[in-house]
């Protein structure tokens, strides 16, 4: 496959899930749909991982891998496609960068679990269980309000994991796929030219 049709295939994958991170942040901020709760939402939540890191730090890169996949940055010149794909180089990186922070952020968030009412108290109830809560449904249900806060914050930040994953890897390969862009140029002819 051509450093073009890559990039342009990369480019499309990451606009998707950078989307989908921000708006699983953004439901993060409004527990069960409510917005009577945002005085007691997580740490993890308030770093906006998902909306910053997995969200606006990998939509440009996508962003970036679509345009390298673009027909050149000179048009018939003779840098070819270099000049987008040395641009891709810098925002692939950056994207790695905003997903680790989106996954590192989720994956503390699923481990300490939601701030939560429990006995008349606000805490980090489930904290110390390093999360075995996870597996442990019956204990879902002694956080009192925010009302079903547990499957909310668990269905949301497995989806940040999940989708942050995937964006490494994608913004992992459109860095390699870039560099090669940069040296070799993309394999693709110019119309009219001879096969």
């Amino acid at each position: 496959m051509c450093t073009g049709k890559c990039a342009r295939c990369v480019g499309l994958s990451l606009i998707p899930l950078s989307l989908i991170c921000i708006v699983a942040n953004a439901l993060l901020l409004v527990p069960n749909g409510e917005t009577t709760w945002t005085n007691h939402l997580s740490l993890q939540v308030w770093l906006m991982a998902g909306f910053i890191g997995g969200g606006l730090m990998v939509l440009c890169p996508g962003i970036a891998a679509v345009r390298a996949g673009g027909k050149g940055c000179c048009g018939a010149g003779c840098c070819g496609n270099r000049c987008r794909m040395l641009r891709s180089v810098f925002s692939s990186a950056f994207g790695v960068l905003g997903a680790i922070y989106c996954l590192s952020v989720s994956g503390v968030g699923l481990r300490i679990g939601p701030k939560c009412l429990m006995n008349g108290e606000w805490s980090y109830h489930f904290e110390d269980t390093s999360g075995a809560y996870l597996v442990n449904r019956t204990q879902w249900d002694l956080c009192e309000e925010p009302p079903h806060v547990v499957p909310w914050n668990v269905t949301l930040f497995s989806l940040l994991v999940a989708a942050s994953c995937l964006e490494i890897v994608l913004c992992g390969i459109q860095l390699v796929n870039a560099t090669i862009g940069v040296f070799c140029g993309d394999c693709r002819r110019k119309e009219g030219a001879p096969h």
